[in-house]
């Protein structure tokens, strides 16, 4: 093979931190309405959940490294019920309805806390909550009630501030100060970490978190 040709190949070859994240093989399995629906096969679950345009399902995608794993809607409370995804056979990541949209009919906000409430206490496999918070605006009223609903039932809480690239390196380093210390308040199961999509930085610590709590080895980093 040529210098040329071996030149090709390196530009063409995967970036490695493309190919390796935890994620990979997560894909969609089915959306619940109701308990009942349930997977019975799940032996662990991480579920995320924000308030409405706070970025999840941007954040589940690239955790995954897709473009398209779970649905990014400009409508800010589109997600109505619990998204499955499977990572593999038993363990799930379920996108779970944001909260906090004003003009959700009441009707759909009865639906999603007959259904959120309950997964939330009682979901056995539910092994952790991923709560992500646009950085710009952390820890609002809404994100407060969120904690305080979920922390009693003992599980622990990783807090997503995404969208870091909005902020600059000073104000990241300062927000994620201050959610951090407001957080030890309410017990030593939070954390935090800065998170931006656009940009992949954070992945890999929130990847180490989601490992832990799936019961998964963490991928291994590129050299």
């Amino acid at each position: 093979m040529n210098r040329a040709r071996k030149t090709r190949s390196a530009r063409n070859a995967p970036n490695p931190k493309e190919i390796m994240p935890l994620l990979q093989n997560a894909a969609f399995l089915t959306t619940v309405a109701h308990l009942k629906d349930l997977p019975a096969d799940a032996t662990a679950e991480v579920a995320f959940v924000g308030r409405s345009n706070a970025g999840k399902s941007s954040v589940i995608n690239t955790l995954a490294g897709r473009t398209r794993l779970a649905y990014v809607s400009k409508t800010p409370g589109r997600t109505q019920h619990l998204n499955y995804f499977m990572v593999t056979p038993g363990k799930y990541l379920v996108d779970l309805p944001g909260y906090g949209f004003a003009k959700t009919p009441d009707a759909v906000r009865r639906q999603w806390e007959g259904l959120l409430g309950p997964y939330l206490l009682e979901r056995e496999a539910l092994t952790g909550l991923v709560v992500v918070m646009d950085c710009r605006h952390p820890l609002t009223e809404l994100d407060a009630r969120m904690l305080d609903f979920f922390l009693p039932t003992g599980r622990p809480v990783h807090v997503l501030l995404s969208k870091a690239d909005k902020l600059s390196r000073q104000a990241q380093t300062q927000t994620q100060k201050e959610v951090r210390q407001a957080l030890a308040k309410r017990g030593k199961q939070c954390s935090a970490q800065l998170f931006s999509s656009l940009e992949k930085t954070g992945v890999e610590t929130c990847e180490a978190v989601l490992a832990g709590w799936l019961g998964l080895s963490p991928p291994v980093p590129p050299k």
